[in-house]
């Protein structure tokens, strides 16, 4: 006999009262897959995070057109 059989014998005798036992059904009826969606579909971890892409597309697009010089607008300097 060699190690693996040792070990899964120990398993079965350490857990033979639940081994073979039926699992219990939930109380309340199970959600369908597509109510399991619905919860996490409003949810947005990084908000704004497109329109940042965008705005940086945007720009590096505008160099490679100019030649590498990028005309800054308002919005993109800081103001102290």
């Amino acid at each position: 006999m060699d190690v693996l059989e040792r070990i899964a014998i120990r398993t079965r005798e350490k857990y033979s009262d639940i081994i073979e036992a039926v699992r219990p059904e939930p109380e309340c009826k199970r959600m369908s897959m597509e109510e399991r969606a619905a919860q996490f579909a409003p949810f947005a971890a990084l908000t704004g995070y497109h329109e940042s892409v965008e705005e940086t597309e945007d720009k590096h697009t505008a160099e490679n057109e100019t030649g590498g010089v990028y005309a800054a607008k308002e919005s993109d300097v800081w103001s102290s």
